[in-house]
């Protein structure tokens, strides 16, 4: 791990499939145009996102962040989604990744996949943990975070100090068992 000063919301991170770019209020339309399917949601804890009055504050955070990104496909430049970091804490050496979503033309293949290799190829420059909260009914989730090595070490009722409405799954992910 490098002590480097850890900026949570660099350019652009990119490999052949994904760029990850900081996301900016500019990006609203776009970005609702992709969230806007209600599929996405269904095993999500917030099933209504889709609709536009729940996906502003969403959206909101996400810029009040200052951590968030923006997942364009590298060869179209195909808005295809949405990714932050968040509850960055350095005396535990952690940071977590999450509230992403992706547009269902993308599911399945490699471009989850891409986007969390980026952001956590980055972070553990930086961490040598980092935390992923999944929803208990999101299976798609868990079994992904699974794959990237990530063991589920608990349940919690809040993020970032925010109640949840429903149980929520907490997994770890520390750099000696990255997979990717």
């Amino acid at each position: 791990m490098n002590n480097s000063e850890f900026n949570l919301q660099p350019e652009i991170l990119e490999d052949e499939i994904t760029k990850l770019i900081p996301l900016q209020e500019s990006d609203f339309d776009a970005l609702y145009k992709v969230a806007s399917d209600p599929l996405i949601w269904e095993q999500h804890p917030i099933k209504d996102r889709y609709k536009i009055e729940v996906f502003r504050p969403f959206f909101d955070a996400a810029i009040n962040s200052k951590s968030a990104f923006l997942i364009v496909d590298k060869k179209t430049n195909e808005i295809i989604g949405n990714t932050r970091y968040y509850d960055y804490n350095p005396e535990k050496s952690s940071i977590a990744i999450g509230f992403t979503f992706i547009g269902r033309k993308f599911w399945g293949g490699l471009y989850n996949k891409s986007n969390k290799k980026l952001l956590i190829d980055y972070a553990f420059q930086h961490v040598d943990s980092i935390l992923f909260h999944i929803g208990a009914d999101n299976i798609r989730s868990q079994k992904a975070v699974s794959k990237l090595g990530g063991v589920k070490i608990g349940e919690i009722s809040a993020i970032s100090n925010i109640p949840l409405n429903m149980p929520h799954f907490e997994y770890e992910l520390k750099v000696e068992d990255y997979k990717l």
